[in-house]
């Protein structure tokens, strides 16, 4: 298991954290989520077949990208 990081700027209120949460923790693999308000830090604790990769579409998906 491992943990990612991603600086998600478009977070702007809890429902967006909530949203963030709900989404990423549907992906196969994803155990936890974490999406902070103040930071605008998400942390995704995870396995295969979850990936950076599908975690980042995702974001993108829900209109909350990750930054690079």
């Amino acid at each position: 298991m491992k943990t990612l990081t991603f600086s998600v700027p478009g977070i702007h209120c809890n429902h967006c954290t909530h949203t963030i949460s709900m989404e990423l923790s549907d992906i196969e693999g994803v155990s936890k989520v974490e999406a902070d308000l103040d930071t605008k830090m998400v942390k995704v604790t995870l396995e295969p077949p979850a990936d950076e990769a599908k975690i980042r579409a995702a974001l993108a998906e829900t209109n909350y990208p990750a930054a690079d």
